[in-house]
């Protein structure tokens, strides 16, 4: 299973570098940033499931960085790193999901941000680009401006996974992190769910160019041909 992938946003390139090599011991991808144009260009290119953003940076406050995120669309858990005698602004509306004061416990930020993750994880927030639509898996939808496709449980949690994975996965692996490694489910159970999706999410399910089969097993999709940007 891949990991969650953290923007870590800091001038400081120790702390990033410590910050960086502690988060990737626990399983996560990080990606890094030193100032906060970089930071924005970044998550209109690649898709992060969490920000770490510093509120000093060299080209301004992190707060304005966090409003012009949260205008742009940034859905995902963003926690500001201040100071200790950093009083905020008054009536602080950046849009952060949390603040922790430096210096911190890593194991203090580190449980506040797996926390963030599992509630964004579950909330109607949370949108995913596929293909055309954008995937809500707390609202067990897609939509593509048009119509809205309504999901069970088990089609949330294939495209889930699958969408997270970015690459081919086993028929196996899927089943186990689908229906648990003891649910005794067949292949042919996954079969199904993986017809009845085409037949829900494919413009022809006769040549399907989203949910694809691959050698070895299914691959999702996540952009159209040409595309940019992402729906987070």
């Amino acid at each position: 299973m891949t990991s969650e992938t953290i923007l870590l946003v800091d001038d400081d390139t120790l702390l990033r570098q410590s910050l960086k090599e502690r988060l990737a011991s626990e399983g996560f991808t990080v990606l890094e940033a030193g100032d906060g144009q970089t930071a924005q260009s970044m998550v209109a290119a690649t898709p992060v499931d969490a920000i770490l953003l510093d509120v000093g940076l060299p080209d301004g406050d992190g707060r304005t960085v966090c409003r012009a995120l949260r205008a742009a669309g940034i859905a995902v858990p963003i926690i500001l790193l201040t100071t200790m005698n950093d009083d905020g602004e008054a009536g602080d509306d950046s849009g952060a999901t949390d603040s922790i004061a430096k210096p911190f416990r890593l194991g203090i930020l580190l449980t506040r941000l797996r926390a963030h993750l599992r509630q964004h994880e579950h909330s109607d927030a949370l949108a995913l680009r596929i293909g055309p639509y954008s995937f809500r898996p707390g609202a067990k939808s897609l939509t593509d401006g048009r119509k809205k496709v309504r999901l069970t449980e088990k089609e949330v949690a294939i495209l889930k996974f699958l969408h997270r994975a970015g690459d081919v996965i086993s028929r196996e692996v899927l089943l186990n992190e689908v229906w648990g490694y003891a649910s005794g489910v067949s292949t042919h159970t996954l079969e199904t769910h993986i017809y009845r999706l085409r037949q829900k999410i494919e413009p022809d399910p006769a040549n399907v160019q989203l949910l694809v089969t691959e050698p070895g097993g299914y691959r999702l999709v996540t952009r159209p041909s040409g595309a940019c940007g992402s729906v987070k």
